[in-house]
């Protein structure tokens, strides 16, 4: 059984290791913060940063050949913990992957790829929350809101069969 509470902990420890590096930055961001702030269980946490992802790897001495898309799965502490660097995508061409990818400083900037406002939100290591999409107004008032243009983002990743699954919210 995973403590949810031991997992978050350990997440905002990698904050803290990411954070040593000088001007860098790093959030947890997803549904881990959507399903903290709804009181459910966190089961998978992903972190991002502006950190290029061969930092990453020196950091937690993970070998450069786990880099895929910008993300690097670690395992700390015995549990594992995606860390992407905050990118913005080319297109589309086989409805899951970008054809390419460009590494940005901005997060507000990396947010704008992601799915739906109530998966764009951030949390710190200190339990600071930053919206820059509205996601908490969305979360607050069970709205499910797409970043962008939803035709384009249903042609770059075909993923309404997660809609259902926010029903509960």
């Amino acid at each position: 059984m995973l403590n949810e509470n031991l997992y978050m902990d350990k997440a905002k420890k990698i904050l803290k290791i990411l954070k040593k590096y000088d001007q860098s930055e790093a959030f947890i961001v997803g549904g881990a913060v959507r399903d903290f702030l709804l009181k459910k269980p966190v089961t998978d946490i992903d972190i991002t940063t502006n950190l290029l992802p061969e930092t990453i790897c020196e950091i937690f001495n993970v070998p450069k050949t786990r880099i895929r898309y910008g993300s690097v799965k670690i395992c700390f502490e015995n549990d594992y913990f995606e860390i992407t660097t905050y990118r913005k995508e080319g297109e589309y061409l086989d409805f899951r992957h970008p054809s390419s990818i460009i590494f940005i400083k901005n997060v507000k900037e990396d947010l704008q790829r992601r799915d739906f406002t109530i998966n764009a939100i951030l949390l710190d290591e200190n339990h600071n929350i930053f919206d820059y999409v509205n996601g908490l107004t969305d979360l607050n008032n069970k709205i499910i809101r797409i970043i962008g243009d939803p035709y384009q983002k249903l042609t770059e990743d075909p993923w309404a069969p997660k809609m259902p699954k926010f029903r509960a919210i």
